[in-house]
C-alpha cells in the first residue's frame, strides 16, 4: 500500500521535489518560481485545509516519493499526481493509482495530462481512463502554451 495520510516532514520533501526542473518539464505543471517557499506553503496549506480534496503521500520504503491529489473541480472529481524522479520507473505511480481508484469510487473523476507525458497517460489509460478533450494552457514550467489531454475515467 504506497499511500498513506500527508505527513507534516513530507511538505519537505514535496518541496526539494518541485525544485527537479526536469520533472517540472515533464509534468507542465509548476509554480511560476518553485523556489519560493512561501507559495509552496501557501498552496499546501489550502490543499490540506479543502474538505473537498484528497491529499495522500505516496511512499517507498518509509521515505515520501510523491503525491496524489483529487480535488473537485465544477462539480467533478480531479486527480493529479507527482512522482519525484528518482523513483520513476518503479510502478509506485501506478500502485498508487491503483489503490486511490479502489478506495475512491466515486465517478467520473478526470485528469489533465500534458500530451506528451506518456507515463501519466500510460498510467491513468491502463486504469480505463479515455480522452474526452484538449485544452491549451499556459506553462510556468515550460513559458509556454501546451495542450493537455482531458482524460475521464467514468462509473458505467
Amino acid at each position: 500500500m504506497p499511500l498513506r495520510d500527508v505527513r507534516s516532514a513530507d511538505l519537505d520533501e514535496f518541496f526539494l521535489h518541485q525544485q527537479d526542473e526536469r520533472a517540472n518539464l515533464m509534468s507542465a505543471f509548476a509554480p511560476r518560481n518553485p523556489a519560493d517557499r512561501g507559495v509552496f506553503d501557501y498552496h499546501w496549506a489550502h490543499l490540506l485545509g479543502d474538505p473537498d480534496t484528497t491529499v495522500q503521500t505516496i511512499e517507498h520504503e518509509g521515505r515520501a516519493a510523491g503525491a496524489l491529489v483529487c480535488s473537485r473541480v465544477d462539480g467533478v472529481d480531479e486527480l493529479s499526481f507527482w512522482t519525484a524522479r528518482e523513483f520513476w520507473g518503479r510502478g509506485l505511480t501506478t500502485a498508487a493509482v491503483d489503490e486511490f481508484l479502489a478506495s475512491h469510487t466515486r465517478r467520473p473523476i478526470r485528469a489533465h495530462v500534458p500530451e506528451d507525458n506518456a507515463g501519466s497517460i500510460k498510467v491513468l489509460t491502463r486504469r480505463g481512463f479515455e480522452k474526452v478533450g484538449e485544452e491549451k494552457v499556459f506553462s510556468n514550467a515550460r513559458a509556454a502554451v501546451v495542450v493537455e489531454h482531458v482524460l475521464e475515467l467514468d462509473g458505467d
